[in-house]
């Protein structure tokens, strides 16, 4: 054993994002205690608002406490790049526990695309963190008006890995369940969770994205979950088939693609660069597997309006896969008609 600490993969990163008055401060203390997060670090916007006296073990800094779980929360100064980088600094330099995921805190109006953009493009931060998902707090008495008055709340949901339904106790099965389904009409295959008094456990909001154990075969059909997204017969045309759209009233739109040829790589790059150039602001995300001409494995592909994630070549197809690429959209003022065409005009068998 040589001692060192530094992580052989990129460091996970759980985005925690929901409206204000969501919850999220709550679920945050609640976590907080969880012995599940003994190797686990959290960056917050104020140590104030959590209340963390009474789990307080030592004050390893200004800025950066350890909890009695074992788990270091961190204030974040200045940029949230900055943080980051100081954060895996003093990792390195034994300052501070060799923590093996990070959770970072949004504040109740951000748009969460941003922070996603700063993980995948800082050369930093895109060596030593990756997105591992987002994970929303949605209020069950309030909500759905959230919902219905307000885009920030509407695109915390769209790009959500998980949403945790809070204050369910306040609320009756009927108004939840309306409230479940109008989310599930901006992204209809997201996992929802309850949260009883603020309490989860954390590995419900964790292990949220694709990657997780080297040479594993993924799981596919749980991440990509197309099933969600209608069950109506796909549109099919010249071996291209869609799923009929998901509609909201904030012009959000949600649907699959699937292609049942192997696609050729070159012209295929051609047209996602063509579509994030031209209409990158509208897509919302984007989450899809591949079958590639001329590769045995299919290439997982993900992103967030203009900034995808490098294309990956996952380990292998699952058992009995029929090697269909599937993408799967939410979009915003975007179309599937538009992209279909636009597919039409770049990618041929």
């Amino acid at each position: 054993m040589s001692g060192d600490t530094s992580p052989r993969e990129p460091i996970p990163v759980s985005i925690l994002t929901g409206f204000l008055g969501s919850g999220k401060t709550t679920l945050l203390n609640a976590i907080l205690k969880d012995p599940a997060m003994a190797d686990a670090a959290v960056l917050i916007n104020e140590f104030g608002e959590i209340g963390i006296d009474h789990i307080l073990v030592e004050r390893l800094s200004e800025d950066i406490v350890l909890l009695n779980a074992g788990c270091i929360c961190c204030s974040v100064r200045g940029d949230m790049v900055s943080s980051l980088r100081d954060l895996f600094a003093k990792r390195a330099a034994k300052e501070v526990p060799p923590f093996q995921r990070l959770f970072l805190e949004t504040t109740g109006l951000a748009d969460p695309a941003p922070i996603v953009h700063t993980l995948m493009t800082d050369p930093f931060t895109a060596r030593h963190y990756r997105l591992d998902g987002i994970v929303c707090t949605l209020d069950c008495v309030l909500g759905l008006r959230q919902l219905r008055d307000h885009g920030e709340a509407v695109k915390q949901i769209a790009l959500a890995d998980r949403i945790v339904l809070t204050k369910n106790d306040l609320a009756g099965s009927e108004a939840r369940a309306r409230l479940t389904a109008h989310a599930h009409t901006i992204n209809p295959a997201v996992p929802m969770i309850c949260a009883d008094h603020g309490r989860l456990a954390v590995s419900e909001i964790i292990d949220a994205g694709l990657f997780r154990g080297e040479g594993a075969c993924p799981d596919l059909l749980p991440w990509l979950n197309t099933q969600a997204y209608g069950s109506d017969a796909p549109i099919r045309t010249h071996g291209f088939e869609a799923t009929r759209e998901h509609a909201h009233d904030h012009h959000i739109r949600s649907f699959v693609i699937d292609v049942d040829f192997p696609l050729p790589w070159e012209s295929l790059m051609v047209w996602f660069d063509m579509i994030l150039a031209t209409q990158g602001d509208r897509i919302l995300r984007l989450k899809g597997i591949l079958n590639v001409r001329g590769e045995t494995r299919p290439i997982a592909i993900h992103g967030v309006q203009h900034v995808f994630h490098p294309p990956a070549p996952l380990a292998c197809w699952p058992k009995d896969d029929p090697r269909t690429s599937r993408l799967v959209f939410i979009t915003q003022n975007l179309s599937r008609q538009a992209l279909e065409d636009t597919f039409h005009a770049f990618v041929r068998p």
